[in-house]
Formats: structure tokens, C-alpha cells, sequence
């Protein structure tokens, strides 16, 4: 285990996004990436939902007038990104996967409000990849 000492102990993350529409992203990240619901719960403007990505979460909740800034974008680790790409129907594919100089083989898409996702692959090889 590798200590950083002395800063801050975080437990649990999430990332929160709060799209122009509620339901349509709800439905995005739940019917069409398929991701795992964490959690849902009641909140002023309607349902929020909680959805598990790895080792954090995606909270879709509340409303947002616009979309989120430009600069936001979703990073998702997945076990094969060819797989991933077959089962994405209808889903705008920014860029198609392919093997970055870094040794990732990465997709790009975007959810209905545009916020851009990385989807990536790390091969066998590649020095990310954790031996147990």
C-alpha cells in the first residue's frame, strides 16, 4: 500500500452531475451504458440516482439550466472497449477506439448533454495493469 502521508483521508468519491434534463441522462447512464445503480432517493426537483463506475460513483441529480462546462469529462476503465462499442446503439461516438501513443486503447462518446467520456482499455501489457 502506498502511503502519501499526512493528507487528506478520502473514504468515498462521487463525481455530480447535474443534467439539463433529469430523466433523458438517468435513462443515458441506466438503459444505455448499463451502469450499476448504487442508490436512488428523492430530492426537490425528482428522482437522483447514484450509479456505481469503478471505484467511485456518478450521482445524476437536480437540474442544470445548461450543460456542464466544456472541461468536464468522464474517464471509464472497461475490460474491452471493441465489446463496449458493439453494445452502444445509438450513442454518438466522438471518436472510434483506437491505441494512443500511452499504450490505451480509448474511445470517446458523449452523453445527452455532451459531457465526453473516455472509455479505455488497458491492455494485458501496459504498465497500469495491476498483477495480483
Amino acid at each position: 500500500m502506498t502511503s502519501y502521508g499526512g493528507g487528506m483521508e478520502v473514504l468515498a468519491s462521487r463525481v455530480l452531475l447535474r443534467p439539463t434534463d433529469p430523466d433523458r441522462s438517468r435513462a443515458f447512464y441506466r438503459d444505455t451504458l448499463k451502469l450499476p445503480i448504487f442508490r436512488e432517493f428523492a430530492t426537490p426537483e425528482g428522482l437522483g440516482t447514484v450509479f456505481f463506475i469503478g471505484g467511485g460513483y456518478l450521482e445524476v441529480s437536480g437540474r442544470a439550466a445548461a450543460p456542464p462546462a466544456e472541461g468536464i469529462e468522464l474517464w471509464l476503465q472497461v475490460r474491452d472497449v471493441e465489446a463496449v462499442r458493439r453494445e452502444l446503439d445509438g450513442v454518438p461516438i466522438l471518436r472510434e477506439p483506437k491505441q494512443e501513443p500511452w499504450g490505451l486503447i480509448e474511445m470517446w462518446i458523449a452523453d445527452p448533454d455532451g459531457v465526453r467520456i473516455c472509455v479505455a482499455e488497458v491492455p494485458d501489457d501496459h504498465p497500469m495493469r495491476r498483477r495480483d
